[in-house]
């Protein structure tokens, strides 16, 4: 199991990114997949999850209405859109999985993650 996380940047206040996550060694529509960010200093927090059985998704609060999880079977990917990008959102961003099956808000958990992928950083100017 692998997770590959892409797309990071550079990007004003107010701009939009996408990142990206493939998985390869297994199937996301059968995981539990959750964006998590880790910004200097402070702890590690869920900012979006995707079940696999039926793609429900969940957002923290301070990503709802900006931020859109997503997933494209075909290419094995999930994206995360952010969109209004402040500099509070500024943090290394961290692509996860698990086969568990919890109630698909408890994807947002970290310590409800079995695989971890390689960050991309996300940088937001003021």
């Amino acid at each position: 199991v692998q997770l590959q996380a892409s797309g990071g940047g550079l990007v004003q206040t107010g701009g939009s990114l996408t990142i990206a996550c493939a998985a390869s060694g297994f199937t996301l529509d059968s995981y539990g997949i959750g964006w998590f960010r880790q910004a200097q200093g402070k702890e590690r927090e869920g900012v979006a999850c995707i079940s696999g059985s039926d793609g429900s998704t969940a957002y923290a609060e301070s990503a709802k209405g900006r931020f859109t999880i997503s997933r494209d079977n075909a290419k094995n990917t999930v994206y995360l859109r952010m969109n209004a990008l402040k500099p509070e959102d500024t943090a290394y961003y961290y692509c996860a999985a698990t086969a568990s099956i919890v109630y698909y808000t408890d994807y947002i958990y970290p310590e409800v993650m079995d695989y971890w992928g390689k960050g991309t950083q996300v940088t937001v100017s003021s």
